[in-house]
């Protein structure tokens, strides 16, 4: 084969032909040919077509070059140096006998010379074998680790491929189908509506980019070093909390900068498939676990951030945790109407609404499940009209009726002058010595040091402001803050993640089924409806609710107990139902440095996930499930037909939330987290929090925090509300004290 050569953030050598080839063999295994079983071909004639694609599918070998590639590139470009070099480390063991031996034990052994087998040579069974003891392995665990991280990003490649024809072989035998012509903007939506305020560095060079910048009404000027702008306030991000600071300050009169990193995209430019989307739109491409491996995070990377992405959920902040906060965190913004007409004005302007025309397909059966066993099920409000039927909103609204703040708060501003520099990547804030000591800091903050990801732009870009926010979001605004200088024991600290555990239903296709759910699991609204997981003394333990799983993210996050159950479980996907616990949690981690996510998961914390389990397949049975389980990695799974309460509840028993592939236990889970607070929260006093109770660093005058990381801590429900409502609180102030400043 020989070297394949992958540019890498981490300047990371070649792939071998020989490393190449362990992977192909593992690949192979891990999606190998095999017969269809015989129920998955039994029905009418008229399926012909459906039955010779789920022959061609399972008869495919996952030992395809194109996909090969693909997922070195993967590992290469997204994952952490720890999970690259276990990686290669493994890859290399395999390709020679002694670390064949090593890792594979006696399933390398043959009574002829040289008496032990590489890995490639080994026969499909064996290799099958060693993935299945090494998926057990709790001694060896960093080998364990590598291997699910091999699998996950193989399978997400193989299942998001795209043809340059629009197709992935695999599709039709799954059932996934994007229509192109589904979901195409109205005439309204093709407008580029941030565009009087646009500035695309990546469409720019030294001397273009100046010009760009004079034009929109921004003092400008260079040297040889910077290319230096001037103006009242310098955002740091452009989602929910960067959104509504740009538009309460530029309605202010300020002449306000957004930098953001990622780029600009309309209706007309989103993509429908899976891959390329979360590539362009998503934090790391997508692909962004935690350094032991435990979790999978998401986070926006596009103008609009996590509110261009995100599933459309608009759920207040609860009485509960705002009590919480203003009395036991001495917080008063909490319990103030300040902040509750905040909610109510948030609400109004990104087009809140309460109900939904037409549930989907995973929204009808929880609440179907929810009303059979007599238990609490609500609507969820969603920033988009109630005839919005949408799967793919996590890939960016191509209809244009999700009101993310790249429709809404960054369409004010920019109607007020704002000015939006995209693929600008912020690299520290301007700190100096504050010889006025304004309420006791000992810095000053004058904007921020940047740079292009556009390698034609040559110069840094200086921003230099009368105040300064950071909206980066809970993973980017404590490495930021840290690589400045500041110290205080909080940035970084108390990061909270919402943690994430599935069940599954299967619910296939019959007519003589005693529910009849319309649609595929990927289709419609995707969180429309959401039941409460209840304590005996009526506490929220966790709330259940629908998630958007594409193919590839379907296949990643599933259990693998054989290449067989594999293919079975992928030709099942657009029935099978999905239902995410999720937890206010207790436990919460760290991030100081840009990617590295530290956290592990706090007992309570896996008590309620597991709570959360126990009523999500309870609510799928209830719906009718004709199969339920949940992602553990023994692939725990229970056939419901004829099945008697005594079995479920043993069923339910064996339930369990342990830890990742790195925990020492024979079974485990993959987390996922789409929500991340309270990593530079705001507390009473610089011993509680790294910001004062107006959102301003302790350390550092006119430097602010208007994004997820100013909450105290979890809060249990979606969070973009409370983030776009605090957002607006603080950034409501800022205005207040700036105004109060100039007229002085």
């Amino acid at each position: 084969m020989g070297k394949l050569r992958v540019a890498g953030k981490f300047s990371r050598g070649d792939f071998t032909a020989t490393e190449m080839e362990s992977l192909a063999s593992f690949c192979e295994a891990v999606l190998p040919p095999v017969p269809p079983p015989p129920e998955e071909l039994s029905g009418e004639d008229d399926h012909h077509r459906k039955k010779e694609s789920l022959r061609s599918f399972y008869s495919t070998s996952g030992s395809q070059t194109p996909i090969l590639r693909q997922t070195i590139e993967l590992i290469v470009k997204r994952g952490t140096i720890e999970a690259y070099l276990m990686s290669r480390l493994v890859l290399f063991l395999l390709a020679t006998r002694l670390g064949t031996l090593l890792i594979c034990g006696t399933e390398c052994l043959v009574s002829r010379w040289p008496f032990v087998e590489k890995f490639s040579e080994l026969s499909l069974e064996r290799r099958e074998r060693v993935i299945q003891k090494q998926f057990k392995n709790w001694l060896l665990t960093p080998f364990r680790a590598a291997f699910v991280y091999l699998k996950s990003a193989f399978l997400f490649c193989f299942f998001s491929r795209v043809s340059s024809n629009g197709e992935n072989p695999a599709w039709e035998a799954i059932g996934y189908c994007v229509n192109l012509e589904e979901n195409k903007p109205s005439e309204t939506h093709k407008e580029r509506p941030l565009e009087k305020g646009m500035v695309e560095t990546m469409k720019e060079t030294n001397q273009t980019l100046l010009e760009s910048l004079a034009q929109k009404g921004l003092e400008v000027d260079h040297d040889t070093d910077a290319i230096r702008i001037k103006c009242d306030a310098v955002i740091v991000g452009s989602g929910s909390g960067g959104g509504v600071a740009a538009s309460v300050l530029a309605k202010s009169g300020l002449k306000v900068v957004v930098m953001e990193k990622g780029s600009y995209f309309t209706p007309l430019d989103y993509t429908p498939f899976e891959g390329p989307s979360v590539e362009k739109m998503y934090e790391n491409g997508g692909v962004l676990p935690s350094l032991d491996g435990n979790f999978m995070v998401l986070a926006g990377a596009t103008v609009g951030g996590g509110s261009a992405v995100n599933w459309s959920a608009c759920i207040k902040t609860p009485k509960s945790v705002l009590q919480e906060w203003s009395e036991d965190q001495k917080i008063p913004l909490f319990a103030t109407k300040e902040y509750v007409s905040a909610m109510e004005l948030v609400c109004k302007r990104i087009g809140v609404t309460e109900k939904c025309e037409t549930e989907s397909f995973q929204n009808q059966i929880l609440r179907k499940g929810c009303e059979n066993l007599g238990i609490n099920v609500e609507n969820v409000p969603r920033n988009s009209s109630e005839r919005h039927y949408c799967g793919s909103c996590g890939h960016g609204c191509r209809q244009g009726d999700k009101k993310g703040s790249d429709r809404t708060w960054l369409v004010d501003a920019v109607s007020h002058g704002a000015v939006i520099l995209t693929g600008c990547k912020a690299e520290r804030f301007i700190l100096e010595k504050n010889n006025n000591r304004v309420g006791g800091k000992k810095m000053k903050c004058l904007g921020v040091m940047a740079k292009s990801l556009n390698g034609n732009i040559t110069k840094k870009i200086k921003i230099e402001a009368k105040v300064t926010v950071s909206a980066a979001g809970s993973l980017l605004t404590p490495p930021l803050m840290i690589s400045s200088g500041l110290k205080n024991q909080h940035i970084g600290k108390n990061l909270h993640l919402h943690p994430v555990l599935m069940a599954w239903g299967y619910f296939p296709e019959k007519e003589s089924s005693n529910y009849d759910f319309k649609g595929k699991s990927y289709e419609g609204g995707i969180i429309t409806s959401v039941s409460k997981v209840l304590s005996e003394d009526s506490e929220v333990r966790a709330i259940i609710e629908t998630p958007a799983l594409g193919p590839a993210s379907f296949s990643a996050l599933c259990p693998w107990t054989s290449g067989l159950d594999m293919k079975r479980r992928m030709s099942r996907y657009s029935r099978t139902a999905n239902l995410i616990t999720i937890v206010r949690d207790c436990g919460s981690g760290e991030v100081k440095t840009e990617g590295r996510i530290r956290y592990t998961v706090d007992k309570t914390d896996r008590e309620n996930l597991k709570a959360g389990l126990r009523q999500s397949l309870r609510i799928l049975i209830a719906a009718g499930a004709e199969e339920v389980g949940t992602n553990t990695s023994d692939g725990q799974r229970l056939i419901c037909k004829g099945v008697d309460e005594k079995s479920i509840e043993e069923f339910l028993d064996s339930v369990n939330a342990e830890e990742g592939p790195k925990s020492m236990t024979e079974n485990w889970n993959v987390y996922s987290s789409a929500h991340q607070m309270g990593s530079c929260r705001i507390g009473e006093d610089e011993k509680e929090g790294a910001l004062d109770l107006n959102g301003e660093s302790w350390e550092a005058e006119k430097l602010f925090v208007c994004d997820g990381s100013v909450l105290p801590s979890a809060i249990g429900v979606n969070p973009m509300i409370t983030i776009m409502s605090t957002a607006y609180c603080i950034s409501t102030r800022i205005t207040q004290s700036m105004t109060k400043g100039l007229s002085h």
